[in-house]
């Protein structure tokens, strides 16, 4: 399936979500939806968020965390692969959606400490 089409197809099943667009980001594409960002879209495969609680599920099903390559070395990220058979159902995809979109929403953004002047 090409790139667009099954950012069309992923799009079109969870149509359910409130708010829900993708954005293009180095080759791939990122899903948000209230300006947060829950899943990556990257060569016809899709990574939601996890943490340490919900990347079990995952795992347990075969499905790995998405890697990219950078100076030599490769990185994961904490996002995993969804399992094809939850791919293929549009209400329990939009299910673990939602629960990426939780844990997007109530993770903390790192900032870096703040210089102030004396």
């Amino acid at each position: 399936m090409a790139d667009d089409s099954f950012k069309e197809f992923v799009l079109d099943q969870l149509s359910a979500l409130p708010d829900l667009r993708a954005r293009a980001m180095f080759g791939a594409h990122g899903l948000y939806s209230d300006d947060k960002f829950f899943a990556i879209l990257d060569e016809g495969r899709l990574f939601f968020k996890t943490d340490a609680a919900t990347q079990t599920e995952y795992t347990e099903r075969g499905m790995g965390p998405f890697t990219y390559e950078m100076q030599g070395q490769t990185k994961s990220m904490a996002y995993h692969e969804v399992p094809p058979d939850v791919l293929e159902n549009p209400h329990e995809l939009t299910l673990w959606a939602r629960r990426a979109m939780l844990l997007a929403k109530t993770k903390k953004p790192t900032k870096k400490p703040r210089r102030v002047a004396t």
